[in-house]
């Protein structure tokens, strides 16, 4: 796993290093990884690096500085750079010195900077740095603009201008990047808005020591695999974990057979199904006990309750039973409903383990969602004393602890009606296995995005639009892969 960090603990943690830093050997160092990775991108895309045409956009301060220097590092390996100065008044000196001084070209003409890009093979984009807010002025934008015309890549520096770096809302007018370097630490952009950022390259620039401990978290594929449950040589189905999924009903049996099936994927333990759809899931699932209510299914570890449940009187009293026995719970989709329309029943949710998944206009029933998702849901699982799963291309996981990841999505293809029933049935049963809550959502989320990625042919190509029962078919696949890391 790794940490992201908010731009003021970064900023924070820069000041005693620069203390102890002769003057500009910071900022020389950032460069010169920015300038690397650059000549490898250059390298990659056109087969070389000497003759090839790199433009700056060049905004105020230290990020156009970065910029500058940058632009020095890749002149004196045979780089043609152009230098476009947005503000040229306030022009880093010293890194315009220093690009003039290796023959850089400079320009501050907007329409000069638009004909040089037109004709770049790479745009650095050091327009704004993270203390930054707001979408791009006219003269960046139109910079920007032709750079997305014309096909050329762009490499932003720290963050792509005009996202803004905490919460990662892009303005109207804003920076899409092809790849980003970054310096330090990763910001809360860089995985919450990660298809503005591109792949993210991290540079040492001695920030360790001094930074804080990380306020958010992101998993990798080791952490998920070490947490998954697989049977061991004296489990059995019931040490494994048995999970009760009390879902669907007459008008969406499909919810049941999604959740209770991905629950069955997820580990070799035992699934009990309560609810309405029991025929639809004997069907499909042969493996799994199918009951008509709650109180038959017999003993479960964990409950996962709510996709396509209903919100009248007898989903209320569904969920209030599943409350009552005092395991840990997964709700979801009319679950979460339910818990908005009925403060009685979040009172019962404050006294047993909860996860809660809702989307955004979920959410929306039982918080108050702003464009900062990290704080929306730190905030509402502080107050509901429930473990909270915003899903979105970045899923937010917040423990009523303040414990907070976030999972980056690596493409879109869970935008589609049913893949929070599979999400729900996988994080049911890891609940079921002894996992807490934050851990479970966790893992889950990570998974279900693999598993999408595999279900659409992603990992072989461009991908194809993949409905959520190819994803919760992909399930295995996507464990096994993940669990290759250990």
């Amino acid at each position: 796993m790794y940490g992201v960090w908010t731009p003021e603990q970064v900023r924070a943690a820069e000041e005693p290093v620069l203390a102890r830093t002769p003057e500009g050997a910071l900022m020389r160092r950032a460069a010169r990884g920015v300038a690397q990775v650059a000549l490898a991108e250059l390298g990659r895309r056109t087969g070389g690096v000497a003759g090839r045409r790199v433009v700056v956009l060049v905004g105020a301060g230290n990020n156009g500085g970065d910029g500058l220097w940058a632009g020095y590092e890749l002149r004196r390996r045979g780089v043609a750079v152009t230098a476009v100065l947005l503000s040229p008044d306030k022009a880093h000196p010293a890194g315009l010195a220093a690009l003039r001084a290796q023959r850089g070209r400079v320009v501050t003409a907007v329409e000069h900077g638009v004909a040089a890009v037109d004709r770049a093979d790479l745009v650095l984009d050091a327009i704004v740095g993270t203390g930054a807010r707001g979408g791009l002025r006219p003269g960046a934008a139109t910079l920007a603009d032709a750079a997305a015309t014309a096909g050329v890549p762009v490499l932003a520096v720290d963050t792509p201008s005009g996202v803004d770096p905490l919460t990662g809302v892009a303005a109207d007018e804003a920076v899409t990047a092809a790849l980003t370097v970054t310096f330090g630490a990763r910001k809360p952009i860089h995985v919450l808005a990660a298809p503005r950022c591109g792949p993210v390259t991290l540079v040492d620039i001695g920030l360790g020591p001094e930074l804080p401990p990380a306020p958010i978290t992101v998993l990798q594929d080791a952490d998920v695999a070490a947490r998954w449950p697989v049977p061991g040589p004296f489990d059995d189905k019931y040490t494994q974990g048995v999970v009760g999924v009390a879902a669907g009903s007459r008008t969406y049996p499909g919810a049941a057979v999604l959740a209770s099936g991905a629950a069955a994927l997820a580990t070799s333990g035992m699934v009990r199904y309560a609810g309405s759809a029991a025929d639809e899931v004997r069907a499909a699932w042969p493996e799994i006990v199918a009951t008509d209510t709650v109180g038959e299914a017999g003993r479960v570890q964990a409950w996962v309750v709510g996709p396509g449940l209903g919100t009248d009187d007898a989903g209320a009293q569904t969920l209030a039973d599943v409350l009552d026995a005092g395991l840990p719970v997964l709700a979801d989709a009319d679950a979460v409903t339910l818990l908005g329309q009925h403060a009685e029943l979040r009172a019962r949710a404050r006294d047993t383990p909860v996860l809660v998944t809702p989307h955004a206009g979920e959410f929306g029933r039982i918080a108050t969602l702003g464009e900062d998702r990290v704080a929306s849901a730190r905030d509402a699982a502080a107050d509901l004393g429930v473990t909270v799963l915003l899903k979105g291309n970045a899923t937010v996981v917040a423990a009523p602890d303040g414990r907070v990841l976030v999972h980056p999505a690596g493409s879109a293809w869970l935008a589609t009606a049913g893949s929070g029933d599979v999400l729900s049935g996988v994080a049911g049963a890891l609940l079921a296995a002894g996992l807490d809550p934050w851990w479970a959502g966790g893992c889950a989320a990570f998974v279900h995005a693999r598993a999408a990625e595999i279900g659409a042919g992603a990992q072989d190509g461009p991908g194809s639009p993949v409905p959520a029962s190819h994803v919760q078919r992909a399930l295995p696949a996507a464990i096994r892969q993940v669990r290759e890391a250990t």
